[in-house]
């Protein structure tokens, strides 16, 4: 199996911020006994902030762009170098892998990135991940590393993503007082409200509001889900084995390609398009591209080949998502008009708003 395990910054670090050497120590041995059983590993890590935080001994993270850049770029190596030592008393080579979500926006990038990783992975190597914090800025960030293991999980065709975390798994309510869900079969706005935003330890921004979003990306692209304790490693081996632990999150029976998975995902919208009840039905029952006539409101700053939401007129929810191949001023001009009518308005040789190999369903 083709694994993805993300490790949250509460995981790896104690509560002063200083990496927890034992811990990434006893995570190692864990990684070697499942590469020995033949499974393929990515890590996806926070904590290069948290770790320079601990390196120069704040006791608050910054709010400052370029506070937490410079911290970054003081934990970083730490962290590598906390890896490289822990993998290699078991013959594993480790690669260090800085992303920005421009490498996911863009199509070459994202080409380039996952060939990078699968090469990695074809030679043995453990690839750990981390948002380049250092030069990212907020157009071009995660907002979180869950999402960033989530898009990880869905370029790499992985078959499990696991989520590292404080807790063992998704409550019903208050950890210490409900119930933990061990399975969810789809992903509904009642599961999505028994997340809370904020992180229960303080040192990561993700909470588990954030490893829902990130479950939904990848459940969609047909990779399963697991929420589980990061504390109690022998759980990565039960999840190997196909054995219950934590949360798990059942992916979509279908797996987007991954050009539609890209599209889905990868590229943040930069639009939304409405679309009347006739166009919705076109779209999700019979496979059609989007035209023009059936477009009734456009809304956003977007250029020709940029990612917009669809979202059908009546219910007013968001049902697809697509490559516009006309930009919000041509978009405009051309709303409601039959495909006649568009070579009259503005000069385009094209007849779809949104091709049908361009567009994703995302209900």
């Amino acid at each position: 199996m083709k694994l993805v395990i993300k490790v949250g910054t509460s995981t790896i670090t104690d509560k002063n911020g200083v990496l927890n050497g034992q811990y990434i120590s006893a995570f190692a041995q864990a990684v070697a006994r499942l590469k020995k059983e033949n499974n393929e590993i990515l890590i996806v890590s926070s904590g290069a902030i948290g770790a320079g935080l601990g390196r120069l001994k704040l006791q608050h993270r910054p709010s400052a762009l370029r506070e937490k850049q410079a911290l970054a770029a003081i934990g970083q190596p730490l962290i590598m170098n906390a890896y490289a030592k822990s993998f290699s008393l078991h013959n594993m080579l480790v690669a260090q892998v800085l992303l920005t979500r421009d490498d996911f926006e863009n199509r070459v990038k994202y080409i380039n990135a996952r060939n990078t990783l699968c090469e990695l992975i074809e030679r043995n190597v453990v690839p750990i991940i981390n948002e380049n914090d250092t030069v990212a800025v907020e157009e071009i960030n995660f907002g979180d590393n869950d999402t960033l293991a989530a898009l990880t999980a869905c370029a790499v065709d992985a078959d499990i993503l696991i989520i590292l975390t404080d807790v063992d798994g998704l409550y019903d309510g208050i950890p210490s007082k409900s119930k933990l869900i061990d399975k969810i079969e789809k992903i509904t706005p009642e599961i999505e409200k028994y997340a809370t935003r904020k992180s229960s330890s303080g040192k990561g921004i993700g909470g588990m509001s954030a490893k829902i979003a990130a479950a939904k990306i990848a459940v969609s692209s047909g990779v399963d889900v697991i929420i589980t304790n990061g504390s109690k490693l022998e759980l990565l081996n039960n999840i190997a084995a196909k054995e219950k632990c934590g949360t798990l999150f059942k992916a979509d029976k279908r797996r987007l390609e991954a050009k539609k998975s890209w599209i889905a995902f990868g590229k943040k919208p930069k639009g939304n398009i409405v679309v009347d009840k006739k166009a919705a039905q076109a779209l999700i029952e019979n496979g059609k591209s989007l035209l023009a006539a059936g477009i009734v409101k456009a809304s956003g700053n977007f250029k020709r080949g940029d990612t917009v939401i669809i979202s059908e007129m009546e219910s007013k929810k968001d049902f697809a998502r697509g490559l516009v191949n006309f930009d919000s001023a041509e978009m405009q001009k051309i709303k409601g008009k039959k495909s006649k009518e568009i070579q009259k308005i503005i000069a385009s040789a094209e007849e779809e708003a949104v091709h049908r190999d361009n567009l994703v369903i995302i209900r």
